[in-house]
């Protein structure tokens, strides 16, 4: 059991002002594997305040974007050689498959941070330009000030960097709020932060419960918030920003549509990557593609290769480096994905793979599961569910297809399956979400904005633009 007692805040270990804390449970054993404090309001106004004398008084947002850009590698460097007990405790603490931990979690950071590394050296912070009545113009990419990171249980890590990559390049301190489910990474996050000689307060990381989550969104040291979880907690959170007029970035949920096209080879190769696409990290992934839209003309081709791929499926251990589904994350989340199955069947869907509960004496697993005969009106078509459940729908021509995908409350990702990669891409741009991949699981890439449409969020992350929400536009006007 891993216990730790102390917040980073400034750089240092500090006791925390209340005596709460967190117990983190292993969804695979249902035992306690760790132990974190509850930070209390107190402990957050520490936190602040250390980020807010980082931006306010010390060095971070006046020095050279390439400094920064330094520092960023060096925290890169620090995660990698840290990869091995990072991943594991990822696993244990949350139940992503170890393969998914490594590759997901950790190298999937790292390579963002670099990533923003480079964008720090390459961004435009100030354009000279001429004014309209001949004088002289910069336009600069200030900092905005102290950010809020919100990160969620499902990929802790990775999303820390996702927050943390652009806000280092523009100069930006922050307060990192762990999920309760998911703290133990961020610990080994914070040696790394230090092994990087990242000044202090650029980085202040506070466990906390949900409750204490509304305390550093309206703390008035707070300048940003930046947030990836559940579109109902987005639509809070934007309520709240939006009354104090704070800037906010939002990253939220979806129900995304793979698209099947009449003339797919369902070779392996193209199976792995199409399962891959919905049950990657167990189903609890943001931008899974859960919703199937297969050609009538090849339904039951598609159903019974889906239905053969997952069924084979490895269920067990996250730790097991042969494990393909892990357990979810909390008795209550597999609660919740049971009662979607049970819905599933209800409205007349026909379970063809999974539906049930594995064969494992201790923890929170449920069997990935395949549904057929689906409409895309039925629950398990229109909600996220975020656990190991793939809808397979069916269509009549291209235009349906694209209409079906489009029918969502959602936009985040979509993919296009087809032995045509051009006209793949023609059908994609069709789809109304923030990515789109052909013949990939692929849900982002690093070097390109990642983001969604409609109740999927507001803004973007990655790439270059992902600097952007952490910068306030000022114009100075110099004399010709």
């Amino acid at each position: 059991m891993q216990i730790f007692d102390t917040l980073f805040i400034g750089n240092e270990y500090v006791k925390p002002e209340s005596t709460d804390v967190i117990d983190v449970v292993s969804p695979h054993t249902e035992q306690v594997i760790g132990q974190v404090p509850d930070a209390s309001p107190a402990d957050i106004d520490k936190a602040v305040a250390a980020a807010r004398d980082a931006f306010d008084n010390g060095p971070w947002p006046r020095m050279a974007p390439e400094e920064r850009g330094e520092a960023i590698a060096r925290l890169a460097t620090a995660l990698q050689n840290r990869a091995e007990p990072i991943a594991d405790l990822i696993s244990s603490q949350n139940g992503s498959p170890k393969q998914w931990s490594i590759m997901g979690q950790v190298f999937s950071a790292t390579m963002v941070l670099g990533g923003y590394a480079e964008y720090a050296k390459t961004y435009p912070f100030v354009q000279e330009r001429t004014g309209a009545l001949g004088g002289r113009l910069q336009v600069r990419r200030a900092p905005v000030g102290v950010a809020a990171g919100i990160i969620p249980w499902n990929v802790p890590l990775f999303i820390m960097a996702l927050k943390l990559g652009p806000a280092m390049a523009a100069g930006v301190p922050m307060v990192i709020k762990p999920a309760p489910e998911t703290p133990l990474d961020s610990y080994l996050f914070a040696e790394a932060v230090i092994e990087a000689g990242i000044p202090e307060g650029v980085i202040n990381i506070v466990p906390a419960g949900r409750e204490n989550a509304d305390y550093i969104l309206r703390h008035p040291g707070i300048d940003k918030v930046s947030f990836t979880g559940s579109s109902a907690v987005g639509k809070h959170i934007a309520s709240v920003c939006g009354e104090q007029l704070k800037r906010v970035t939002l990253e939220l949920g979806g129900k995304s549509a793979a698209i099947v096209l009449d003339d797919v080879v369902l070779d392996d190769a193209m199976m792995g990557e199409l399962v891959m696409s919905g049950l990657m990290n167990n189903g609890q992934v943001c931008g899974a593609q859960s919703r199937i839209l297969a050609p009538r003309s090849r339904y039951d081709e598609v159903v019974d290769a889906l239905a053969s791929a997952v069924g084979a499926m490895t269920v067990g251990d996250p730790l097991d480096a042969s494990t393909q589904i892990g357990p979810l994350v909390a008795e209550r989340q597999r609660t919740r994905v049971e009662g979607y199955i049970e819905a599933g069947k209800a409205a007349g869907a026909r379970v063809v793979a999974g539906g049930s509960r594995p064969d494992h004496p201790t923890g929170w697993y449920v069997a990935p599961t395949v549904f057929a005969d689906v409409d895309n009106t039925m629950q398990i078509a229109r909600e996220e569910i975020f656990g190991p459940v793939l809808s397979v729908i069916p269509y009549d021509g291209e235009d349906q297809a694209v209409q079906i995908a489009n029918d969502s409350d959602y936009g985040l990702c979509g993919s296009v399956w087809t032995a045509d990669a051009e006209h793949g891409a023609e059908v994609g741009a069709r789809v109304r979400t923030g990515v789109v991949a052909v013949n990939s699981s692929t849900i982002l890439d690093f070097n390109a904005p990642f983001g969604g449409f409609k109740q999927s969020g507001i803004g973007r992350e990655l790439g270059p633009e992902g600097i952007d929400p952490y910068t306030e536009l000022q114009t100075i006007i110099l004399p010709a």
